[in-house]
């Protein structure tokens, strides 16, 4: 079970590292007029396919071990709850496949910036946090 929570916590900071990339270039293309590309798209898919593996790996881990081991103690919902609404919120860019491309960078900005605030918040509710 702890090969599970060590690839959980790996791929945080894949997440994390993912979502810094997208903010910048959703930032430049939103600025800068620049056109929604094949980087683009691939930044998007490839963050919210990381938030659905990291949420398989967590709802895996949350039930294994919940059953098994740790029990189910309230912050363990919280944390899910919150990251549930962060997979929610990282997929709202396909909503806007048709939209210019200024309001798809502005759009995704936002999109990957509301998912970074709910993913701060859902790990920050866990005992340890971000030192986990």
């Amino acid at each position: 079970m702890n090969i599970l929570l060590m690839i959980h916590s790996i791929v945080r900071w894949l997440i994390v590292l993912l979502g810094l990339i997208a903010l910048v270039k959703y930032l430049i293309g939103w600025l800068g007029n620049g056109r929604f590309a094949g980087m683009d798209r691939g930044l998007s898919s490839g963050f919210s396919g990381l938030i659905d593996l990291q949420a398989t790996l967590g709802l895996i881990f949350l039930l294994w071990s919940g059953f098994v081991e740790a029990g189910f103690p309230t912050y363990r919902f919280e944390h899910a709850f919150t990251m549930i609404l962060a997979v929610v919120a990282a997929h709202l860019p396909a909503r806007w496949k048709g939209s210019p491309d200024k309001t798809r960078f502005r759009n995704s900005f936002f999109v990957i910036l509301v998912t970074a605030v709910l993913i701060f918040a859902g790990v920050a509710s866990l005992p340890g946090g971000w030192t986990r």
